[in-house]
């Protein structure tokens, strides 16, 4: 079991993995995401109606 991360350790991960050829890197540079945008920003506002959480007790 590691010990608990350092502020800087995320950071540091991230530009590990720069360095070795992050895929993520590869897709985004290949794939042009803003043209998924529209979709997301539609199903984010039809999702967005509820506030969600456990409803407010009424027998008090």
């Amino acid at each position: 079991m590691q010990g608990q991360r350092g502020f800087w350790d995320v950071e540091d991960r991230l530009k590990e993995l720069s360095a070795e050829g992050d895929p993520l890197e590869k897709l985004s540079s290949t794939v042009d995401f803003e043209m998924f945008r529209p979709l997301l920003e539609k199903a984010v506002r039809r999702s967005g109606t509820s506030k969600g959480g456990r409803p407010a007790s009424t027998w008090c």
